[in-house]
This record gives C-alpha cells, sequence and structure tokens, in this order.
C-alpha cells in the first residue's frame, strides 16, 4: 500500500513534512515534487504487475471510492499525431459581396487588317433629283451671215398722186421721249418659311440666301433693312462676322456678338434648348430672293384692319403687316424705312426673329421684342385710340392690333428691251 500510494501520487519515496512553522498554515501539507527520470518505467512495470496478480492481490469485496487525489503535474507534451482523415464537403457559404471594379487594362495593339470584301450589287436607282433654279441668261448671239442678194422684181405700176402737204414747222429736229423704265431697282422679298420666294412679275432673280434682320458686336447694333440686298445672305453663319483688334488679330465667333435672323416659326417653344446644330439651326431661318427690275416699288401703311390700295400708277406686288423694327436685350435695336419693301412683312410672327450668338448656337429668347404699326380706325383723334389696350391671342392682333400694308410696283411701258425679264 505504501508503494502504491507512492506511484500514484507521483510523489518521490521520500516524503518530506512541511515543517511547523507560521500560525494558520497546516503542517500536514506534502509539497509536491517532480518525478524521477525512469517514472515512466516503473509505471509500465508495476501495469503489467498488476494485470498479472489482480486476481490474488485484490479481494472480491473492493471498498468504496477514495476521495480525489491531489492533482499531478502536468505532464509532458506527447508526440504529434497522424493526420485524421479528410473532412466531409461543407455546404457552400453565403455569396461574398461584390468586390471593387478592377481598373482599365492596357489597350489592346491594333488588330490585323481584314480582307477586302466582296463588291455589293449594283444598289437602286435613285429617285429624280428636284428640278434646278432657272439658269443666267446666255449672252446675244453673234450676227448671222448676210443673205444672199434676192433677184430683181418687176417694176411696179406707178401710184396715185398724192394731196398737197400741210406747211412744215421749224427746221429743228423733235426731242426724242426719255426713257421711263431705264433704271434698275432691286428688291428683297422674304418668304418667313424654309422655302425660296419667287421674285414679282418683271423681276429677276439675282441670288437667294438666308434673312438676316440684326448684327450685335460689343453692345453695339446695326440693322439691315429687309427691302435691301444687304438683308439676304447667301451663306448661313450663327455669326456672320469677325471682331478685329489691333496687332494684325481678329476673332471669329465672339461670345459677345450676336446675329438676328427672320424665322419661320408662328409660335416657337421658348423652353428648348438652343440648338447647336447647323442643320437643325437652318431649320429655324426665313429664305429669302433678291431680284431685279425696272419698276420703283414702294410700301404703304392703312393703320387699319384692311390692306391699303396702291396709288394710281402702281400696281401691288404683295400684301401684309406693317414691320417696324426690332429690339434685344440692353440698348440695341434697329429699324426700318416705312417706305422700303422690309416694312412690310407678309406672315405677322411673334418672335419675328430667332437669335443666334458667338458661341454657335441659336434660339427664341424671351426678352426680344419686335415692334409694329398699330391700327388707329378713329381717325378723327389721331394717336388716341387704342391707347393701354392689351391684345391677347393672335386672333385679336391681326383683327384689332396690327396694322396692314402692301407693296407696290410702278407700272411701266417697256420701251426697251428689260435686261431683267426672263
Amino acid at each position: 500500500k505504501e508503494r502504491k500510494a507512492k506511484v500514484s501520487s507521483g510523489i518521490n519515496a521520500e516524503w518530506p513534512l512541511r515543517p511547523g512553522g507560521e500560525p494558520g498554515e497546516n503542517p500536514w501539507y506534502i509539497v509536491p515534487q517532480l518525478p524521477p527520470d525512469d517514472f515512466d518505467e516503473i509505471w509500465d512495470e508495476l501495469v503489467a504487475f498488476f494485470d498479472e496478480y489482480a486476481d490474488e492481490l485484490l479481494p472480491d469485496d473492493i471498498g468504496a471510492d477514495g476521495e480525489q487525489g491531489i492533482e499531478g503535474i502536468e505532464g509532458e507534451a506527447g508526440d504529434v499525431g497522424e493526420n485524421g482523415s479528410d473532412g466531409e464537403v461543407g455546404d457552400n457559404g453565403i455569396p461574398g459581396v461584390p468586390g471593387l471594379p478592377g481598373t482599365n487594362g492596357s489597350k489592346g495593339e491594333p488588330g490585323a487588317v481584314g480582307e477586302t470584301g466582296d463588291t455589293g450589287e449594283t444598289g437602286d436607282t435613285g429617285a429624280d433629283g428636284n428640278v434646278g433654279e432657272a439658269g443666267d441668261v446666255g449672252d446675244v448671239g453673234d450676227n448671222g451671215e448676210e443673205g444672199d442678194e434676192g433677184a430683181e422684181g418687176d417694176e411696179g405700176e406707178a401710184g396715185a398722186e398724192g394731196d398737197e402737204g400741210e406747211g412744215g414747222e421749224c427746221g429743228c429736229e423733235k426731242r426724242p421721249q426719255p426713257c421711263n423704265s431705264c433704271d434698275v431697282h432691286v428688291v428683297t422679298r422674304h418668304s418667313q418659311t424654309t422655302e425660296i420666294p419667287e421674285c414679282p412679275e418683271g423681276f429677276k432673280s439675282l441670288w437667294s440666301g438666308y434673312s438676316l434682320v440684326m448684327l450685335e458686336g460689343n453692345g453695339y447694333s446695326l440693322a439691315q433693312e429687309l427691302g435691301s440686298a444687304g438683308s439676304c445672305l447667301e451663306e448661313f453663319q450663327t455669326v456672320p462676322m469677325m471682331q478685329c483688334s489691333g496687332g494684325q488679330v481678329c476673332n471669329h465667333g465672339v461670345r459677345t456678338d450676336k446675329a438676328f435672323y427672320l424665322a419661320n416659326e408662328q409660335n416657337p417653344d421658348f423652353t428648348i434648348k438652343p440648338e447647336s446644330n447647323l442643320d437643325d439651326l437652318i431649320g429655324y431661318v426665313s429664305r429669302c430672293n433678291v431680284c431685279g427690275g425696272s419698276s420703283k416699288i414702294l410700301a404703304r401703311h392703312s393703320f387699319t384692319s384692311e390692306v391699303p390700295e396702291c396709288p394710281e400708277g402702281f400696281h401691288e406686288i404683295w400684301e401684309g403687316y406693317s414691320y417696324l423694327m426690332v429690339t434685344s436685350s440692353g440698348a440695341s435695336g434697329g429699324g426700318q424705312t416705312l417706305a422700303s419693301a422690309g416694312s412690310c412683312l407678309e406672315e405677322f410672327y411673334v418672335p419675328t426673329f430667332v437669335e443666334c450668338l458667338g458661341r454657335g448656337t441659336c434660339g427664341f429668347y424671351i426678352n426680344n421684342i419686335d415692334y409694329w404699326l398699330a391700327q388707329n380706325p378713329d381717325m378723327t383723334q389721331p394717336g388716341m385710340w387704342g391707347m393701354g389696350n392689351v391684345y391677347s391671342g393672335i386672333e385679336d392682333i391681326l383683327n384689332m392690333g396690327v396694322a396692314r400694308c402692301a407693296v407696290c410696283a410702278k407700272d411701266v411701258q417697256m420701251r426697251h428691251i428689260n435686261y431683267f425679264q426672263d
């Protein structure tokens, strides 16, 4: 028993007792000692011994288990065990959060040039094009060769004796009548549509273009007389001018430069963003035609809703609405000479013009204002009728607001060749 106790407790054979000393200390407390170096070998011999003589040494009646002994000192770490068998495949995990976008890859090498494709089939014949404008009048042809002299005719019979003539006047020759149609007159007509207008009867087209109303640069404006040739530009540009200063430097398309063209839209949408595409811009601009002829042109205004009659010796070539002037932001603006054909537009549009800026855009702006001659039917009180009236709606404006006009051409008796007549 004494040996078994020694082995099971892992204590050396000599068990030193703690000498008595301090009050409150247990004198029977056994100080643990490290096992001997051959402990494992001794332990294996004991296990084998008890396995062999268990029946002889141990009685049949075994007593109850004793109290648990004092915990032994922690043994040394054992050898590393063999690898266990592979575990079963686990369930799929929850999908991870999407990763951040990767950086752009480097540019690839240019691909090889492809082979030339087969020639396509011949396309269908296109539709006939529009009829072209009339060509210029050709040069006068050379005189033909003189014809052969005809055969001499038979001598005629003698005529009857005539009556005696009246006494002659002074020997001076009579002065010839002056030529009433020798002057050349130019008039410009604006269609206020995308179609080029026709010239009046007796006039020939000199060129066609786009209807320019006014130019503005550095806050100063220059209006174009709509009846003159200068109001019909053959080429369209958003701002057809450049700004030049010292040092031999010119700038085209300065931000503050503007150009105003007659529009062809009766009810424009002011909420639409200004256009910058050239094909779309041209769709807003009116077309025009510069015409030359021998008749003097003038405009007459009625100040009523009725179109006035032309003066005696003149005939009407078109009728319209009495247009006076245009203003933009600031102090810029310009007007029409009321005697000119440019003061009588064939269509009434509000606004009459579209504004183009130096940055290359065109649009309709609410601060652009037109001025038209107003009706005054009560001629006994000039200027009093209509003061303070507001005309709302196109019908009220046309019936009671804006004055009517007519463009008239002088009647001419053609006594010579009119070089502007086709």
